[in-house]
């Protein structure tokens, strides 16, 4: 008979099969040692651990010489291989895998301790990225490895393990939810990986090295974990310091609101400890990067709207990053070496090379209304239409321009009627009081011309939501900080640079080239040679390359619709959750 020393305490087991499988398969939550009648001692826990600070070890001892355990040679019984197999039902992707490796087990084997150690590890770290700690919850699987007595009972435990494994990895990779299930105006299809293929890379490599490449691999949520951290230390710390009560502060004042403006922006590390009191040039500098950071005005001036954002506490800060991150792991995929990304919560456009901005340009974007908020998704962009025509979505022609039609039937002139047959229709033979949503015959449309809605230039990537970028006359709402004023698409306000940059790839003199179409005044279609993929996104927290982590409001509330679902989903942020 072997005795196992589990958590201080010592329990007898039966020797082969029932009793040196089980000293095996005793997991490393807890420190523990194994001992045969002559006495053997449990490897102590990896340096790597020892320096996260996680304790527990998955080392397991040798069997003792002196116990007999033939099977650990021979290979899994037909009993450990059928439980197996019917446990590992449920999963086709477990079973499949199994099945093409004869049953042969990933955790439960005798070489398996730094497997199971590597997953307790990246288990134990969950939180760090904002999961649902509860969902990985080791205790019941370690209660599990304790309690085998079987090769049928251990045939369980490998699968339960597994499930827990592809969980994790699921969650960490591509996010804990699913996006259209929160909030109608996310569509995006995250790319979900394989399970298959993820237990088959996670058998054949270093288990430690597979589990740090499962999150994002790019820079930005390395940085956003980092804030999360600084941020939940800051809450946990009590905040950044008293608010500043007043609702505007200008250069050269001073008093205790200039103090209080000045101990926040220190704790929040936008400037060193000064004894200073005054609003002084230092403290203006501060004053302007913070408002760079979080979409203001960089002037210097602390009015309502610098002391309402500098107002915000950490933990509201948190929430936003811990969004971030979730929406990170939806877009965990490769983007483009060229790539365009739209940020609905900035109003702004950018096209990237190679991961650097390469061209950048402020944006108007849909509505805050359920009809008009623009959607995130991610297409290709494959032309675009110079001297383009506008076709009125049938939506706006019937809500907003046939009421104007039954009062006037002159109105909005620049528009024309089209039946269903292309034909152009005279407006003064119809009567447009008949006429109703649900009956409105005609097609409407605006041709090119400097004032049209569309401007001069569009950009499709062909989609079911009739989404695209496009220039516009209404050029006066660029200058506004809040700019959702659209239908839906993207209004660009500088789309001709916007042109050129997209063409300059493929066309040695893209402005001439692109001004000699616009100067024809017909509506001419140019295909891109390489079409760029288009990622409409909606971050209210990121980070710039080589900058601080930049803050937005969250103008569609969609933040907090996602904030909400990861609570519900299991996420702990301690004193935060309420």
């Amino acid at each position: 008979m072997t005795n196992f020393a589990v958590d201080g305490w010592r329990r007898p087991v039966l020797s082969g099969a029932g009793g040196a499988l089980a000293g095996l398969l005793l997991l490393a939550a807890p420190a523990w040692s194994q001992s045969a009648d002559a006495g053997t001692g449990a490897a102590p826990a990896s340096q790597e651990n020892a320096s996260q600070g996680i304790t527990a070890t998955a080392a397991v001892a040798a069997p003792a010489a002196t116990t007999p355990a033939p099977e650990a040679n021979a290979g899994p019984s037909m009993a450990f291989k059928q439980a197996l197999a019917e446990a590992a039902a449920q999963s086709e992707a477990l079973a499949a895998f199994y099945r093409e490796r004869d049953y042969q087990p990933i955790w439960t084997g005798e070489g398996d301790a730094e497997r199971r150690s590597a997953l307790f590890s990246a288990l134990a770290q969950a939180a760090e990225h904002g999961l649902p700690v509860e969902r990985y919850d080791t205790a019941p699987l370690a209660a599990q490895f304790r309690a085998v007595r079987s090769e049928r009972e251990r045939g369980k435990a490998e699968v339960a393990a597994s499930l827990l494994f592809l969980r994790y990895a699921k969650d960490v990779q591509t996010g804990v939810l699913t996006p259209g299930k929160v909030d109608s105006g996310v569509v995006r299809k995250v790319l979900l990986r394989d399970p298959l293929e993820t237990m088959r890379g996670f058998a054949e490599g270093s288990p430690r090295a597979f589990l740090r490449k499962l999150p994002p691999q790019n820079p930005e949520y390395a940085q956003l974990l980092k804030e999360r951290r600084r941020l939940a230390e800051a809450a946990a710390q009590g905040g950044w310091g008293p608010q500043v009560p007043v609702s505007v502060l200008r250069p050269g004042t001073g008093g205790p609101s200039v103090v209080a403006l000045r101990n926040r922006l220190i704790r929040m590390g936008y400037m060193k400890k000064t004894p200073a009191v005054d609003y002084d040039v230092t403290l203006q500098k501060a004053v302007q990067r913070f408002q760079r950071d979080h979409g203001l005005t960089d002037d210097g001036v602390a009015g309502p709207a610098t002391l309402g954002q500098l107002n915000i506490e950490p933990d509201r800060r948190l929430r936003q990053v811990l969004v971030a991150l979730e929406r990170r792991r939806w877009l965990n995929q490769p983007l483009g070496k060229r790539h365009i990304l739209v940020n609905l919560a900035d109003f702004r456009t950018y096209v990237v090379d190679d991961g650097k901005v390469s061209f950048e340009t402020v944006s108007v974007v849909g509505k805050n209304t359920s009809d008009r908020r623009t959607p995130e998704f991610s297409d290709e962009m494959t032309h675009m239409v110079i001297n383009p025509t506008w076709n009125v979505p049938r939506s706006i022609a019937t809500k907003e321009y046939l009421p104007m039609l039954k009062r006037n039937p002159n109105a909005v002139s620049y528009l024309k009627l089209y039946d269903g047959r292309g034909r152009e229709v005279n407006r003064s033979r119809v009567d447009f009081t008949q006429l109703t949503e649900t009956n409105f015959p005609f097609d409407m449309k605006q041709p090119p011309s400097p004032r049209n809605a569309l401007g001069r230039v569009k950009f499709m990537f062909p989609n079911r939501y009739a989404i695209y970028l496009h220039d516009t006359p209404a050029k006066s709402l660029f200058s506004r900080s809040k700019r959702d004023f659209s239908h839906g698409c993207v209004r660009l306000e500088k789309p001709f640079d916007f042109a050129y940059h997209l063409l300059a790839p493929q066309i040695e003199d893209e402005e001439g080239y692109f001004n000699r179409i616009l100067r024809t005044g017909r509506e001419t279609q140019v295909n891109l040679d390489t079409p760029l993929p288009v990622h409409l996104v909606y971050r209210t927290a990121w980070v710039p390359a080589g900058g601080r982590v930049n803050f937005r409001p969250d103008v569609y509330d969609r933040d907090d619709l996602i904030f909400d679902a990861l609570l519900k989903a299991g996420v702990a942020l301690g004193s935060i959750e309420s």
